[in-house]
């Protein structure tokens, strides 16, 4: 059994050998992707998809209690209506993909490809926003968007990727704002409670924000190898948009006025910084509440009277769960090490004389930790476990966020952080562009978030000594 765990698990590169092969080894050989014949995309396989799917079921049943409708726009963007928010079209233009025709004849005027739809919707929104009474307008899609990346990586980049966006229009600025904090909450209460993600929320400085945007909020996370990772983000646009397609509406005062609008979005490569907070050297390692398998059954000497009817017994008594059992005629060596590999949080084997005795073993994935159960108590302690396993995974990462979190009061310090160790750095900001990119110039690292919760660190700027305004999280990204 050793020798065939031992030799599934050599196929995956140990994450402190190379950190990126490893990540690619896990999505590959946990079946999650594998490469398709268009460059810079990706085929989701089943196991990968079922993640997505679970994903899309937590997030949904959260957006439509604060009101979210789904619906589905085109996903072609006529140029002239891109064109009328410069700054959004400016922001996108490296990534645009563009169709010039329409079978053999050329189009009269180009096509982009849905990298994101804040102009379509706004087109929407012109012929549906006439008075107060239509707002607001809350809505949200689920669908894939395009953007012509140079260097791809499987769920962290790619140039199709899925994604929901959200997009809502609103009476009053306060309104907006209320909507774009609300949905950053959203994200992150998913990411730390279903994810087992710790994240810092914050907004982005002017210079990392989205582009139209008026303010950007994100919510940052530390994968393992103490890199950053944008997990999701959530922007107020103002009445920026408004103004360029003429998206007005009678008030009460009978008065014409400007929407205000937000738009929040999170993508697959949350599947991305799941693999890279929590995974192995053995493969992945599985959130119970996001796990497609939350619970294997795997029969031992399965050849031998009573095995296969009880392992089936116990698998029937799991209906509460997402459940599996494994009757291939595989060795158990085998199973285990694919039930490692796939990071499914809890297995259950039961062998002849587990059987005899009435019990079978539980092992958990995240710790290997082995418990003898009595056959007749399986679900209630797979119940217990699988919520010990999801607080433990979020404890650990927490652990790990805050040991990777260093404060630096000057300059030197600041460089030695990022000399000598990788994480998140906080360090004291004047709120100067030519600061923020003299950081990224000396250190590439780049401001990660202005973190709603403030510390005084220092009341000078950690670059160039001025009064600092704000205390801001910097790191290595992805």
């Amino acid at each position: 059994m050793a020798n065939e765990k031992k030799k599934m698990v050599s196929e995956i590169t140990s994450m402190d050998e190379d950190f990126t092969q490893w990540y690619t080894d896990v999505c590959i050989k946990a079946g999650l992707i594998s490469y398709s014949n268009i460059k810079g995309c990706m085929v989701i396989k089943p196991s990968g998809y079922a993640i997505w799917e679970l994903i899309q079921k937590h997030l949904d049943e959260r957006f439509k209690k604060t009101g979210v409708k789904n619906v589905y726009l085109p996903m072609f963007i006529p140029e002239s209506l891109l064109q009328k928010e410069k700054d959004h079209v400016e922001g996108f233009a490296p990534e645009v993909a563009w169709v010039t025709h329409g079978g053999l004849e050329p189009l009269a005027e180009r096509y982009c490809v849905r990298p994101t739809s804040e102009t379509l919707f706004c087109d929407y929104y012109k012929g549906e926003i006439h008075s107060y009474k239509d707002l607001p307008q809350v809505l949200n899609q689920w669908c894939s968007v395009v953007r012509w990346e140079k260097e791809t990586r499987p769920f962290l980049r790619s140039r199709e990727f899925l994604w929901q966006e959200g997009h809502t229009a609103h009476a009053t600025l306060e309104e907006a704002e209320e909507r774009t904090v609300q949905m950053l909450n959203v994200y992150a209460d998913f990411l730390e409670n279903d994810m087992a993600i710790p994240v810092i929320k914050g907004q982005k400085t002017e210079k990392e924000k989205f582009a139209g945007a008026e303010h950007t909020y994100t919510v940052e996370a530390l994968m393992h190898d103490c890199r950053a990772l944008q997990s999701a983000t959530s922007h107020n646009f103002g009445d920026g948009f408004a103004k360029a397609f003429e998206i007005q509406y009678q008030g009460k005062d009978n008065k014409p006025h400007y929407v205000f609008q937000t738009s929040w979005g999170l993508t697959t490569r949350t599947i991305g910084a799941m693999i890279m907070v929590h995974g192995d050297n053995e493969g992945l390692v599985m959130p119970p509440k996001i796990a497609p398998t939350q619970v294997v059954v795997i029969p031992i000497q399965q050849k031998k009277e009573g095995v296969l009817d009880c392992a089936q017994k116990i698998y029937e008594s799991l209906n509460d769960f997402r459940a599996s059992i494994d009757l291939t005629d595989r060795s158990p060596g085998f199973k285990f090490a694919e039930q490692e590999m796939h990071g499914i949080p809890i297995r259950v084997e039961i062998g002849p004389k587990d059987m005899e005795a009435g019990k079978c073993v539980l092992v958990r994935r995240d710790t290997r930790e082995k418990y003898e159960c009595a056959i007749d108590e399986v679900p209630s302690k797979v119940g217990e476990l699988l919520e010990t396993i999801q607080k433990d995974m979020y404890n650990r990462a927490k652990a790990h966020l805050e040991a990777h979190t260093y404060v630096a009061h000057d300059k030197d310090e600041f460089a030695e952080n990022f000399k000598e160790t990788k994480g998140f750095v906080k360090a004291m900001w004047c709120g100067c562009r030519e600061c923020e990119d003299k950081i990224k110039e000396d250190y590439n690292v780049t401001s990660r978030c202005i973190p709603f919760e403030q510390e005084n660190i220092s009341d000078k700027c950690v670059i160039c000594g001025k009064p600092a305004t704000k205390m801001v999280y910097w790191g290595r990204a992805y």
